[in-house]
């Protein structure tokens, strides 16, 4: 991991992107606290499908009916 003052990262921010795109991170320090972190994306399939997933298992369980449903906020967050 890499370690930058704010002023440091200002100046030398395209650098900085080259060691995220390589896989490194990078933690940028305002007065000596951290105050963000450059790290590459994370892989997003796998929890993609993992939602996916258990939305399909989810909808599978609800009643087929032709009359209209209003959900409730209740209903829709779980």
């Amino acid at each position: 991991m890499i370690i930058v003052n704010a002023a440091d990262a200002n100046r030398s921010f395209s650098k900085l992107l080259r060691e995220v795109a390589k896989g490194e991170s990078v933690t940028v320090l305002s007065h000596g606290r951290p105050v963000a972190t450059l790290s590459p994306p994370r892989d997003s399939s796998r929890e993609r499908q993992q939602s996916r997933t258990a939305l399909l298992k989810r909808l599978s369980l609800e009643p087929v009916t032709d009359q209209p449903h209003t959900w409730t906020r209740d209903e829709l967050y779980d």
